[in-house]
């Protein structure tokens, strides 16, 4: 029996009821002082059951957790924006879109994105996109406190096709219960919540003919062939080598002739050699002459900061867990995958992969403890769940979509925009994301195969953090403007 098969039995009984608390609140945004009300609580999923060709009376099958919020005062609540955002993962609830970027409430951290020592406090978000539009953030079933309804499977929605159903359902119920359908609606997603995103654009247009009017995408993985490296998949190597290099550069690691440069210059010069010369030889493989060899491995040298040995013994197909680990070995180091700026010590420094991360061990305590205490003492809510952070729901996940082949869905985002000639899309890349890269994306949607007339309406912006760039505070900060334009 898989854990999918197994009924939900080693955690309190979920009942088949909605709960939802509600509380009434105030912030300054932009200057403005703005009255809001949360509510905060579970939703119950329910299906039909088909039995010998006839429907049956609707089954509760899941509860989902959601935090809303609402604008107070408004005369005409229905042509007011509506968001729904959610992380990624999968296996990630939705608390760090929520309280890193586009909730009225963040995390404190330092400048950097250090999370300090614990306890740990929320303070108001002037940078919060709640001034332009109501937000709704939903944790998909196994994150959060969504859990399946007793006696269910457990792994039922933890498939890429049943996550869509589950989280569009969600979307469609909240959407009809406070009589949204007239609203702009957006979707917000990040990581594999940008797989989400783009899925449910399709689902919830092609299914219910809820058509979207925008979404953000934040750090995407939209084609993971851009994203696995596998024996036999060159494309990795390729499109993380601008990466590498920015985090050289971060930490020093580079020539020094390099290390001089500023950025965006050696970005510049690194994509152009990663597009042109490096993918070649890549291409070339066994037939890639001697001469041609020592010149890529020579470029490789000056933009990695790595070792000329090391480079030949990866066979030019750098990987990027052996980076992490590779480059500030002689240092006893071992930077971030979620954000390479940070770094962090393992046992030893003679092992091949990291212990952990050292990004995420940096952020996860914070967030947690912030998030509980938020939920328990300011929005009322309580639970004797645990509520999932995050978890490995990644190691199990259903692709039965993309069988035998690389999960993907970009074509679903070039269909649903050419379906709805009015949604747009914004993209955020950080130029230290060592888990979704940005030389990724942009090759993502350099091959959408959209006319310019709608590759015009998606717009991209790079920020000098990692995959939650806005935890770095100058990137939060444009971030919040680039949004507000993308609103507006």
């Amino acid at each position: 029996m898989t854990d999918k098969d197994k009924p939900e039995s080693s955690e309190p009984k979920i009942e088949a009821k909605d709960v939802t608390s509600v509380t009434k609140h105030e912030i300054k945004i932009n200057g403005k002082s703005l009255k809001y009300t949360v509510s905060c609580g579970t939703v119950v999923l329910k299906e039909e059951q088909d039995k010998d060709g006839a429907a049956q009376e609707a089954k509760p099958r899941a509860s989902m957790f959601f935090v809303a919020y609402t604008l107070d005062g408004v005369k005409n609540p229905q042509k007011r924006p509506l968001t729904f955002s959610f992380n990624g993962g999968p296996g990630s609830s939705s608390v760090w879109l929520h309280l890193g970027l586009l909730g009225p409430k963040r995390v404190k951290l330092d400048r950097d994105g250090n999370a300090g020592a614990p306890p740990y406090e929320l303070i108001d978000n002037d940078h919060s996109i709640f001034d332009k539009t109501d937000l709704v953030f939903i944790d998909p079933i196994g994150t959060g406190y969504s859990r399946m309804i007793a006696g269910e499977k457990v792994g039922e929605f933890h498939d890429y096709k049943r996550d869509l159903e589950s989280v569009g359902e969600f979307i469609r119920l909240y959407t009809s219960r406070n009589e949204r359908w007239a609203s702009p609606k957006y979707i917000a997603g990040e990581s594999y919540g940008t797989t989400r995103a783009c899925g449910l654009a399709g689902l919830l247009q092609e299914k219910h003919g809820m058509y979207m009017n925008g979404l953000l995408l934040i750090s995407c993985a939209l084609d993971f062939q851009t994203l696995r490296f596998d024996h036999g998949n060159d494309l990795p190597p390729v499109v993380y080598l601008p990466t590498y290099a920015a985090t050289a550069w971060y930490h020093k690691a580079l020539p020094a002739a390099e290390q001089k440069r500023k950025l965006a210059d050696l970005l510049k010069e690194v994509e152009t050699f990663a597009a042109g010369e490096y993918s070649a030889a890549l291409f070339k493989g066994a037939s890639l002459t001697a001469k041609e060899r020592e010149s890529v491995i020579a470029q490789l040298v000056r933009f990695t900061g790595l070792s000329r040995e090391y480079i030949e013994a990866t066979n030019l197909r750098i990987n990027i867990h052996r980076f992490c680990k590779e480059l500030l070995r002689s240092r006893g180091e071992v930077v971030g995958r979620l954000d390479s700026r940070f770094k962090n010590k393992d046992r030893d420094s003679a092992g091949e992969l990291g212990e952990f991360d050292p990004a995420q061990a940096n952020l996860k305590g914070a967030y947690s403890s912030a998030l509980n205490d938020y939920l328990q003492r300011d929005l009322k809510f309580k639970h004797d769940l645990p509520y999932t952070v995050s978890s490995m729901l990644w190691m199990t996940w259903g692709w039965n979509e993309f069988a035998n082949k690389y999960a993907a869905v970009s074509e679903t985002l070039r269909k649903a925009m050419r379906m709805n000639q009015h949604m747009k899309v914004y993209v955020a890349n950080g130029y230290y994301d060592l888990a979704t890269p940005h030389f990724a994306a942009d090759y993502t949607f350099n091959h959408l195969n959209l006319d310019a007339d709608r590759m015009k309406d998606i717009t991209t912006h790079y920020y000098e953090a990692g995959h939650m760039m806005y935890i770095h505070e100058p990137s939060l900060k444009a971030m919040a403007s680039d949004m507000r334009k993308f609103f507006g």
